[in-house]
């Protein structure tokens, strides 16, 4: 093959740059001057990368999963990434957590997603406290793994003790004596806005899920995260915890100025275990597409169905609507 330095010489090289540097900084400033705006960026052609979440081989049900038997299951069935439990996780020792991070990126899988658990709803400050301490140190976890983005609740009420009485009754239970839903906010709001430092220190954006409690709704996740306004705290949207009005409340979120940090996308291959919704994952899509969230799709798998072949049935479904 020819060589054609000789022919263009130095000084083309040079206008090339310079044509490209411009039409670089051209094209930033049009995205600046759009985002000052309010506007979004133009929807890019590239598919949502789809990634799982170990929860979906293990469902709190038998022997607790390794989370590197999840990793290793996840690329043989093909994901892009994984998202990992916190609760699952039998070590949590420096050397384990490098050895998660080792396996993921050397079968070529991001890990793109920590699932937490807290509660923030207890007119006691020392549980407030004591539930603010441990989600920092699962900030700190985060960090060590190289995970982006962290899964968090807002917690509930804990009047009905029975998770099977709370699905029975659609995730709605009644405040504590003496107390109201306006204190649970403040008490929400309040810790959430203790972690935000150390979200920052860590590159760990916190994304408030649609999870029961005051999470049970758009409006309630709404209410804490555009009071706060802060980037390093956006939204975990899970597409199976909204048991009425389902797509009107995705879109409410999805069209707030609050990004959407994650999406969990339940499946319910063979029955549900305390309920299956029939979800339309095309309308989903097409809900997310005209907000243009272009990030991470995360199954859960929720059914019944061995989640050997339960699983793979749920990323085709996905990869088919948000390819």
């Amino acid at each position: 093959m020819g060589d054609d330095r000789g022919q263009n010489g130095p000084g083309m090289d040079r206008r090339r740059f310079l044509g490209v540097g411009l039409g670089a900084l051209a094209g930033s400033g049009s995205i600046a001057r759009a985002q000052e705006a309010g506007s979004k960026p133009t929807a890019s052609p590239r598919r949502n990368p789809i990634g799982v979440s170990t929860y979906s081989f293990w469902q709190f049900r038998g022997r607790r999963l390794d989370i590197l038997e999840c990793i290793d299951r996840a690329a043989a069935m093909g994901f892009d990434g994984v998202e990992v439990l916190h609760i699952q996780m039998a070590d949590e020792s420096n050397a384990a957590l490098q050895q998660i991070k080792h396996r993921a990126h050397s079968l070529g899988l991001a890990l793109m997603g920590f699932s937490t658990h807290q509660g923030f709803v207890s007119p006691d400050p020392q549980q407030r406290h004591d539930n603010v301490q441990k989600t920092l140190y699962q900030i700190d976890l985060a960090y060590r793994l190289g995970i982006p983005t962290m899964r968090i609740n807002t917690g509930r009420w804990g009047t009905t003790k029975s998770f099977d009485d709370l699905m029975a009754h659609k995730g709605i239970e009644p405040p504590l004596e003496g107390h109201t839903e306006d204190e649970a906010f403040k008490w929400t709001i309040d810790s959430i806005e203790k972690l935000l430092p150390r979200a920052e220190e860590c590159g760990v954006v916190l994304g408030l899920e649609n999870h029961w409690g005051l999470g049970r709704t758009a409006a309630g996740v709404l209410r804490i995260v555009e009071t706060i306004q802060s980037p390093w705290l956006q939204m975990t949207l899970d597409t199976g915890n909204f048991l009425e009005n389902s797509y009107e409340q995705m879109d409410q979120m999805a069209s707030s100025k609050v990004p959407i940090a994650l999406v969990q996308a339940k499946t319910y291959y063979g029955g549900g275990r305390w309920y299956a919704l029939d979800l339309d994952y095309a309308r989903i899509a097409e809900i997310l597409r005209k907000h243009n969230y272009r990030g991470w799709i995360s199954l859960e798998f929720e059914g019944n169905e061995d989640a050997r072949t339960g699983v793979p049935k749920g990323l085709a479904m996905l990869r088919k609507n948000f390819g």
